[in-house]
């Protein structure tokens, strides 16, 4: 199965959020489009995967401050070529921008953003499909070349500036990893 065919399975019979219902639909009929929506190359929008790295304790979500736009979001970024499904890129993600070993991840999205970026140069939209991913306990964080910062914040404490929707997709995490 290629990581396109893993993209249109995984989101076609997802139950998406009620914030993201539209975004949702929006990403289904860019994956109708065809294999080249899951790369960076890809004109006016691409598939990405990102991850919301929650505590050990399931109170805390790990965020980034994003070295580019500098607003803190979670960790993720573009498919590469190695990447089986979309779950196995925004794992790899989390591990390479936090620098936390055995990390775990939820294989269902807890939810999907499309948000406009630069990216190559040129404008485009991220449809960023979001998962939960756990820390082991004793985790220790290292800030990547991606970003300024690395913190722990809880849904009360969120940092700011915030990007876009962050808040809603940390909490939604939250609320996944308090019921696995």
């Amino acid at each position: 199965m290629s990581l396109h065919d893993d993209a249109v399975a995984l989101l076609r019979d997802w139950q998406p959020p009620a914030q993201a219902a539209d975004d949702w639909r929006a990403t289904l009929k860019l994956l109708a489009a065809g294999p080249d929506v899951m790369w960076r190359a890809h004109d006016g929008g691409h598939v990405t995967a990102s991850a919301v790295i929650v505590a050990p304790d399931r109170r805390r979500v790990l965020l980034c401050l994003h070295g580019k736009f500098n607003v803190w979001v979670q960790v993720g970024g573009h498919c590469e070529p190695g990447d089986a499904t979309l779950a196995a890129a925004a794992l790899r993600e989390a591990t390479e921008e936090s620098g936390i070993a055995g990390l775990t991840i939820d294989p269902d999205p807890v939810d999907l953003d499309i948000h406009q970026v630069t990216c190559a140069g040129r404008a485009c939209l991220h449809h960023d499909v979001i998962f939960a991913v756990y820390a082991p306990p004793g985790a220790a964080e290292s800030v990547s070349e991606e970003s300024h910062a690395l913190g722990w914040f809880t849904l009360d404490g969120l940092p700011s500036p915030l990007g876009t929707d962050t808040d809603r997709v940390a909490r939604h995490a939250i609320d996944r990893a308090r019921t696995r």
